[in-house]
């Protein structure tokens, strides 16, 4: 699929300068910058997904964990003392 995208001037010269820089074309300096958007832009559209999913799991049962129990089992990990994640509860 071939696609086109108009630049003004500003950004094109930018985009040239760190392609230069890099020595790389500019053609990879913006399919680079397009890659990394679409991927950040898609983890966070996961992440909104899964929030969406586990506020509505929640509604229908209940089961959580306090902002409290979910720090204490953080603070243990990379210790000796390094804990299981603990269990949701009403």
């Amino acid at each position: 699929m071939a696609t086109s995208i108009k630049l003004d001037n500003e950004l094109k010269t930018r985009v040239q300068f760190l392609a230069d820089s890099r020595q790389r074309s500019a053609h990879w300096i913006m399919k680079e910058a397009i890659r990394s958007y679409v991927e950040r832009e898609e983890a966070k559209e996961n992440f909104k997904q899964e929030a969406l999913s586990s506020w509505k799991a929640y509604q229908e049962n209940g089961q959580h964990l306090t902002a409290n129990e979910v720090n204490e089992w953080l603070d243990t990990w990379g210790t000796d003392k390094e804990s299981e994640n603990p269990k949701c509860h009403d």
